[in-house]
């Protein structure tokens, strides 16, 4: 003779099944998620180090172009250039990456009334920052400049040789901001 099931007995398996079901799928879960993780981490990663290289790059001998006074050294004031806008030569690089960026910039410094020595690609395009560089006795030039083009960094020629500067006094590096 066979013993009846009571409800109760025959309700267990389904439980028993329904908690399997659902660990297993808990574990899937945290495995998609986990590789979610490791697919987008990877590349922010990688983007932040660009980020962080370019900052670095850009930031050894900088001087900042203070808004009111051009001081820099307690009681100096920094000398007043000695050659006009119109006799200021400058060379506009596009290190941004941006399409245009170094013809736009110059447009806009010839309305200001510097000569455009030229207006090209850097060899880089991931600078953060914009840059003033100026060859040796053309600082103030320099700090005019960037201040003119609102950019914070003005530091001397490094790295670009004076015959690159297509015989120009200045050189700008646009980066990013």
């Amino acid at each position: 003779m066979e013993a009846q099931l009571s409800p109760h007995d025959l309700v267990r398996p389904w439980r028993r099944a329904t908690l399997v079901a659902s660990a297993i799928a808990a574990v899937e879960l945290v495995g998609l998620l986990l590789l979610v993780l490791v697919i987008v981490a990877k590349p922010l990663a990688h983007t932040v180090q660009r980020h962080t290289a370019a900052k670095v790059a850009v930031s050894p001998p900088v001087l900042h172009v203070r808004k009111h006074t051009q001081a820099t050294r307690k009681g100096a004031v920094a000398a007043k250039p000695t050659v006009s806008r119109h006799e200021t030569k400058v060379l506009v690089l596009n290190g941004n990456g941006r399409n245009g960026a170094a013809h736009a910039a110059a447009t806009r410094l010839q309305a200001l009334g510097y000569r455009i020595a030229g207006a090209a690609d850097a060899k880089r395009q991931d600078y953060a920052t914009s840059v003033v560089m100026y060859r040796t006795g053309f600082r103030a030039e320099g700090v005019r400049l960037a201040r003119d083009l609102h950019v914070p960094v003005v530091a001397p020629l490094d790295g670009v040789t004076p015959k690159a500067l297509q015989g120009g006094q200045l050189a700008v590096i646009l980066g990013a901001t």
